[in-house]
């Protein structure tokens, strides 16, 4: 798990810069000169937990990368970039990287991907079940129906929600409270909200979900069987596609039941 920035950023930033590519060496180094503004190996090395030979590797390495420049005195001293200098080269690299990666997997993808999606397909963190219902968003044609907490209803889904119903695909909300069905009624065009089966926040439900009928996903907010109750939850889905997939048919059954009962009310 990552550092907390605020309460240990030397350890955070090291972390990060090493998920960036960069070696040890080079991340002390970088994270040291950060704090210094400029100094020597034996600046450096007295600082970071790097041995003063080797801080020239290091520094070599960042130079490459422009994230330090170098004095060529006698002894040699060097000078690290500005936080927005570091912070728009990696950011240049990630899109970089990412447009590389996309256009890979594009090419490597079938030219159609199959309808039916056999079984039920698992999904094992917060961000990844969100990335999925975002996919789910993006590719509705004709209705979605979407239950979840309050808290799992980020500006991002909410956006996504709004550019799906630019598309006249129908909205139909459940399982938040009343002040968020309000605040969804003015951010997302002609929004139909509706209660759920139950309590959504007393249980550990996150995410009941529908798209054309034909995709289906549900997930429950979890922690380990010895988890402390003030331990951060983790979420955990599965989903399917198909219209003879278990998951779907079972689901489609329930959605269909619970708004034609709420349509007659």
């Amino acid at each position: 798990m990552s550092s907390d920035p605020t309460e240990n950023p030397t350890s955070a930033a090291i972390e990060q810069l090493e998920r960036f590519g960069l070696s040890t060496y080079a991340a002390r180094t970088f994270v040291a000169l950060a704090g210094l503004g400029e100094g020597t190996a034996r600046d450096v090395s007295q600082v970071a937990d790097v041995p003063r030979t080797r801080v020239y590797d290091a520094v070599d390495e960042l130079h490459e990368r422009g994230l330090v420049d170098v004095q060529r005195s006698s002894p040699r001293r060097f000078w690290s970039t500005s936080t927005e200098t570091a912070s728009r080269t990696f950011e240049r690299e990630f899109r970089r990287r990412t447009d590389v990666l996309r256009t890979a997997l594009a090419e490597l993808e079938p030219a159609e991907r199959r309808a039916e999606q056999r079984g039920v397909w698992s999904v094992g963190s917060e961000s990844a079940v969100t990335d999925r219902v975002l996919e789910f968003f993006a590719t509705a044609d004709e209705e979605i129906v979407y239950m979840t907490v309050d808290d799992l209803l980020t500006p991002e889904l909410i956006e996504a929600l709004q550019e799906a119903a630019e598309r006249d695909v129908s909205i139909k909300l459940g399982g938040v409270s009343a002040d968020v069905r309000e605040r969804i009624r003015s951010e997302v065009t002609d929004v139909t909200t509706f209660e759920s089966m139950w309590v959504w926040s007393d249980t550990s439900a996150g995410r009941l979900m529908m798209v054309d009928g034909r995709k289906t996903l549900v997930s429950a907010l979890v922690n380990g069987e010895d988890a402390d109750p003030s331990d951060p939850r983790s979420e955990t889905g599965i989903w399917g596609e198909g219209e003879t997939n278990s998951l779907v048919v079972v689901l489609k059954a329930i959605f269909t039941w619970r708004l034609d009962e709420t349509d007659a009310e």
